[in-house]
């Protein structure tokens, strides 16, 4: 059981969902990445999304591929994000995903990847451009390190792939709520609930939803049906403010804007977290 199929298994016993946060490692800095995920595991952020700079966007709106530019612009490794891992995931309250481009997972090759993950602490991997027909044998390896190999459907993925993209998930499914990209959205869709609550039918794994959740009212539209729900965007833009203002200022609002978003879920569990 991976740190992450242990987190789910908690959260449905209290019948809370798990908030996960995206952050771009390197924007501005590693250091601030470092400096934020310890003030968001003090504030109850259940997961965090690790997302390692790549220079081909797959689903990523301009925000994070602005985040990911900078960061590259700098210099920044691969190995540089694993190091930061090793040091803070053990003194974190909760568990890291990596979420990266396929083409980095594969010129380090699978299995040494997968070790280094296990290695540094590593809970899962999201690999957007990972289609399921070749997702085997990166999950194969996933399953031998204890590692949740986390996949992607959209509004627009057929009912039976969508199942079998299910039947090869470990950890969590991420359900993308709309067609399209990262990004801030004031309204979320329609018939995001219908799609959500047939996906939720078709597997025991816990569901997340992600894309264009950025206010407080959709947390609470999302609560009660689903078992997680990703921001990414919306703390991305918050980080880039780095670029114009003093780092403690953005460290400070950005940590508000995630307690915010955290209310809706603490109204219905007053021990949280």
């Amino acid at each position: 059981m991976s740190a992450i199929d242990e987190l789910f298994r908690r959260l449905r016993t209290i019948g809370r969902p798990a908030f996960v946060a995206f952050v771009p490692a390197g924007d501005p800095d590693l250091q601030f990445t470092e400096d934020l995920l310890h003030r968001f595991a003090r504030l109850g952020v259940d997961l965090c999304e690790l997302g390692i700079p790549y220079s081909d966007p797959i689903a990523d709106g301009p925000v994070i591929q602005a985040a990911y530019t900078r960061a590259l612009a700098k210099g920044i490794k691969v190995q540089e994000v694993f190091d930061l891992v090793g040091r803070i995931a053990g003194r974190l309250n909760f568990p890291i995903a990596l979420m990266t481009s396929y083409s980095i997972v594969f010129r380090r090759g699978l299995e040494d990847f997968v070790r280094q993950c296990a290695r540094t602490g590593v809970a899962g991997l999201i690999v957007p451009d990972l289609p399921i027909e070749e997702a085997a044998p990166l999950g194969e390896v996933c399953r031998s390190f204890d590692l949740s190999l986390i996949p992607l459907v959209t509004p627009t993925t057929p009912p039976d792939r969508a199942r079998r993209i299910a039947a090869q998930a470990s950890g969590f499914i991420y359900y993308v709520s709309v067609t399209g990209i990262t990004g801030e959205r004031d309204q979320l869709p329609e018939e995001l609930v219908q799609k959500l609550s047939w996906l939720r039918s078709q597997t025991d794994l816990p569901v997340c939803v992600g894309f264009g959740i950025s206010r407080p009212e959709h947390i609470a539209t999302l609560a009660p049906i689903a078992d997680g729900v990703i921001v990414g965007s919306a703390i991305v833009r918050r980080i880039a403010e780095a670029q114009s203002k003093p780092r403690e200022q953005v460290l400070e609002e950005t940590c508000q804007f995630v307690d915010s978003l955290l209310r809706p879920i603490r109204g219905k569990n007053p021990t949280f977290p």
